[in-house]
C-alpha cells in the first residue's frame, strides 16, 4: 500500500493519559480530578476524547464504582510506560544532577503501607534517583542514620519525647485493635499481641495494662505488624496499633471495652548533616507526603504528592 494513502495514526496526549492513569489507580473521578488539579467535568472530557479517538470504552462505570475494560487494563500498562519514558527525557535534561542512590529506612509499618505509593510517586518526578530502603526497628533506624549507613529515616517515637535529631512528620493515635464482633478482649488474663523488646508500641501497651491493674498474658509474639493483624483477625488476642492500621474487619478498642487508654505516638524523620540533591528531594517529598496525608483520612494510605 502507498505510504500516502495510509492513514495517518492520532498521537496519545501525555496530559490525557496521567488523568486516566489517575482514574484507574483511584477507581473514582472526583478523587482522580484532586489528583490531577482538574474539575470533575473537565476529566471526564479528557476520558470522553480518548475513548473516541481510540474507538472503545475504556471504563465500566455504575453508581459505586468505576473499573477499567480490558481494553483498559491494556492501554493502563502503555500509559504507565509512556508517562515514565517521558519523566525520564524530561529529568535528562531538566535535572541532570538528580541521580544517584539514596538510602532510606522506615519502620515495617510505614515501609509497607505507606512508603510505597510515596516513592512511586517520587520515581515520576525523579526517574534517575535509585532509593533503596531497608526496614528496621525505630532504634536501629536512628543509629544507622548516626552511622552513615543510611542519609535518612523514618521512625516511630513517643508522643513527647522526640529523639534529638529528629523531626515530627505526623501525630498520630495508639488504639487497641481487635477483631470486629470477637471476645478476645473479654477473656482474662487478656491476650495481647506484641512486638520484640524496644518496640515503642509494646512498651506503651504493656505499661498502661500495668498501671491499669489489667491481668494479661503475651499470647502472640511477631516483630512485624502484620503477625499482629493476623492474631487480631483469628480473634486470639487484642494488639495496640496505629488508628490507620485499623482494617474494616477490625474495631478500635479503648476505655469503654475495660481497656486503657494509649495516648498518641509520632512519626519522626532523621536526616544526615550535609545531605546531597538526590537525598534531599527524598527528604522534601517524604514531608510533603506526610503533610498531605495529616489533611487526609489516614485510612485512604493514597497519598497525592
Amino acid at each position: 500500500m502507498n505510504l500516502l494513502m495510509r492513514q495517518t495514526l492520532p498521537l496519545l496526549e501525555l496530559d490525557i493519559l496521567r488523568t486516566f492513569v489517575a482514574i484507574a489507580e483511584t477507581g473514582n473521578f472526583t478523587t482522580a480530578a484532586e489528583t490531577v488539579h482538574r474539575t470533575p467535568s473537565a476529566v471526564s472530557m479528557q476520558i470522553k476524547k480518548l475513548e473516541e479517538m481510540l474507538g472503545c470504552s475504556l471504563f465500566r462505570r455504575d453508581a459505586r464504582s468505576v473499573v477499567l475494560t480490558h481494553q483498559g487494563e491494556v492501554l493502563l500498562s502503555y500509559a504507565r510506560r509512556l508517562i515514565a519514558l517521558s519523566n525520564e527525557a524530561v529529568s535528562r535534561f531538566m535535572m541532570p544532577e538528580m541521580n544517584g542512590v539514596v538510602r532510606l529506612g522506615a519502620p515495617d509499618d510505614v515501609g509497607e503501607l505507606i512508603l510505597p505509593e510515596v516513592l512511586r510517586r517520587f520515581a515520576e518526578t525523579y526517574p534517575s534517583i535509585a532509593v533503596n530502603v531497608s526496614i528496621e526497628t525505630s532504634s536501629n533506624l536512628r543509629r544507622a542514620v548516626a552511622e552513615r549507613r543510611l542519609d535518612l529515616a523514618i521512625f516511630n517515637a513517643t508522643d513527647g519525647t522526640l529523639p534529638v535529631p529528629g523531626e515530627i512528620l505526623l501525630k498520630e493515635q495508639l488504639v487497641w485493635a481487635g477483631k470486629n464482633c470477637g471476645n478476645a478482649h473479654l477473656k482474662n488474663p487478656l491476650p495481647v499481641s506484641v512486638w520484640e523488646e524496644g518496640c515503642i508500641w509494646r512498651a506503651r501497651a504493656l505499661e498502661e495494662l500495668s498501671r491499669s491493674g489489667r491481668d494479661f498474658r503475651v499470647a502472640y509474639f511477631c516483630a512485624h505488624h502484620m503477625g499482629q493483624r493476623a492474631a487480631i483477625r483469628a480473634d486470639l488476642a487484642v494488639a495496640p496499633l496505629a488508628r490507620f492500621l485499623v482494617g474494616d474487619d477490625m474495631v478500635a478498642l479503648g476505655e469503654k471495652d475495660g481497656l486503657p487508654d494509649l495516648g498518641h505516638y509520632l512519626i519522626g524523620l532523621v536526616v544526615n548533616e550535609n545531605l546531597d540533591a538526590p537525598a534531599q528531594a527524598v527528604a522534601d517529598y517524604i514531608r510533603a507526603a506526610f503533610a498531605r496525608i495529616e489533611r487526609r483520612p489516614m485510612e485512604m494510605l493514597q497519598v497525592a504528592c
